[in-house]
């Protein structure tokens, strides 16, 4: 007796072989483009907010250009990374390279307190490591709380 399960997979081949091809081109695209696009991050990027907002002065439509290109770039690598969690592939950084290449309010914050995890940050130095770029610079968030304090 043939089960339910097997039914509906023989009748649906051609899709799960399809999303078996995806999920394995998903996974070597991550492999191939993370330590590319993690190398390329300034290694003190979660240390100085003022590093993020300069910018060269650009003609005004190219830049609403390439800020629209890197926001849609974000938003697929977020989405992909979001299928990597449960496909092979390395969703969380994924994610995080999305959410680091996007821009939006309150981003800087975040990305800070993504890259003050340990495991984290050792995985994106890890893939630096790969790009052959040296670590990045942990963020301290203690280290601003401290300066808010001890001025007068």
């Amino acid at each position: 007796m043939i089960d339910t399960f097997t039914v509906w997979a023989l009748a649906h081949q051609a899709k799960i072989l399809w999303m078996a091809g995806l999920s394995v081109a998903l996974c070597l695209a991550s492999l191939a483009s993370l330590p590319f696009i993690v190398a390329r991050i300034p290694e003190d990027y979660f240390c100085d907010r003022e590093h993020q907002r300069t910018r060269k002065r650009l003609h005004r439509l190219l830049h609403y250009g390439i800020l629209a290109l890197k926001n849609l770039t974000g938003g697929i690598l977020i989405l992909a990374g979001i299928a990597m969690l449960v496909l092979p592939g390395q969703g969380l950084l994924t994610i995080i390279m999305g959410i680091i290449l996007s821009d939006f309010p309150g981003k800087f914050a975040l990305e800070r307190r993504l890259a003050s995890n340990p495991r984290i940050l050792g995985g994106i130095n890890w893939l630096r490591k790969k790009g052959g770029s040296a670590p990045l610079i942990a963020p301290d968030c203690g280290q601003q709380k401290s300066h808010a304090s001890e001025r007068p």
